[in-house]
């Protein structure tokens, strides 16, 4: 709420570049309809794999996993979550599949909230659907081993006050059309982390309403680029900006300004990943291997076969065996197990890591 403080956006100090990155952010945008229309199939394809990897990975953040024989079976064939991690990740993906279904029906109110809050959690246990009914800290281990407090969100008696407000102003000046939506967005999402609502699953629910608001702001990457996968990637940049944009949040004297360059650039990225991830597969670069060594570039660190089949529609298993073989023997790829859920990782990704690190010591 305190992002939408009287006048506190319009007071910001916004750097001349954010106008460029605003501007070319449209422009994909309005490419998004011309890669609908040329690319149906691979678009399908693309919405299938962004689906999961959002769900993996923005329960991963908050360390919720599962065993990787049991992810298509829970994600793709509906199978009956076996524990409370596998009923959170189910729970989570029929959230996620809801908002990219309903987004324009859905409207940004308390009520709603608590909705997304109460399915995602619908599964479990967890008592859900309800704000917190004490208050919380967000805490953070030290290397000796000791907790320290690094932020207080808001109380508990507060709370419902707090998102009433801040859904009515964030929706007033939404319709006003007086800031760039997108600013509104993101503003948004850091003022819901900031009085952290929930006892258990505010991150979660953030990135649940990141995709939703950009979806009702007409930024559609995030229905085929998982958001949440490239926040995971960039993880200690997400928690470094947070942590610094939160300090005096509670007297409206935090600067937002790096809290929108963080996202703004991610947002970015998923149109540049979703544009080459089209082109790729459009113009296949001349050859099926080349489509396939870039599925391969844009997966984790570690990643099975079937991912990269799911990434490369209508290439054939044996054609995608070989590449990998290929790559393998270039000691770029390599096989950590046997079977056919074996888990890969990219070497190279992993070498250069280490010959910073080694040059840091030295």
């Amino acid at each position: 709420m305190k992002s939408f403080d009287r006048d506190f956006l319009e007071r910001q100090s916004i750097p001349i570049e954010f106008a460029g990155t605003l501007r070319l952010l449209g422009e994909y945008r309005g490419k998004q309809e011309l890669f609908k229309k040329q690319t149906p199939q691979v678009l399908n394809t693309l919405r299938q794999v962004a689906i999961i990897q959002s769900t993996e990975s923005s329960n991963r953040i908050e360390g919720i996993t599962m065993e990787q024989k049991r992810l298509r079976p829970l994600l793709e064939k509906g199978a009956t979550p076996k524990n409370r991690s596998e009923a959170e990740i189910m729970g989570y993906k029929n959230v996620l599949a809801w908002i990219h279904a309903m987004h324009e029906r859905i409207e940004i109110s308390p009520d709603n909230i608590l909705k997304l809050h109460r399915d995602m959690l619908s599964k479990t246990d967890i008592p859900a659907g309800m704000w917190k009914r004490r208050d919380n800290t967000i805490e953070e281990r030290l290397p000796d081993g000791r907790w320290i407090t690094r932020y207080v969100p808001v109380a508990a008696g507060e709370t419902p006050f707090y998102m009433q407000e801040l859904c009515v102003r964030f929706n007033r000046l939404w319709e006003e059309g007086r800031i760039d939506r997108l600013l509104l967005i993101y503003s948004f999402v850091l003022d819901f982390l900031c009085i952290h609502p929930f006892t258990d699953g505010n991150g979660r629910v953030s990135r649940l309403l990141t995709v939703l608001l950009l979806h009702q702001g007409g930024y559609d990457v995030v229905r085929y680029i998982s958001i949440a996968r490239l926040i995971e990637e960039s993880k200690r940049s997400y928690y470094d900006v947070l942590n610094r944009v939160s300090t005096k949040w509670h007297d409206a004297g935090h600067s937002i300004i790096p809290w929108w360059e963080y996202n703004l650039g991610l947002l970015m990225a998923a149109y540049r990943e979703f544009e080459e991830r089209v082109n790729v597969v459009r113009n296949r670069r001349g050859s099926k291997t080349a489509w396939i060594q870039e599925a391969i570039e844009h997966l984790p660190k570690e990643f099975e076969m079937r991912e990269v089949v799911q990434a490369c529609p209508g290439v054939s298993r044996p054609m995608i065996r070989a590449v990998m073989a290929s790559l393998r023997e270039q000691g770029k790829i390599d096989v950590l197990g046997t079977g056919r859920g074996a888990k890969w990782r990219k070497v190279i990704l992993t070498d250069k890591r280490d010959k910073k690190r080694d040059n840091k010591k030295r």
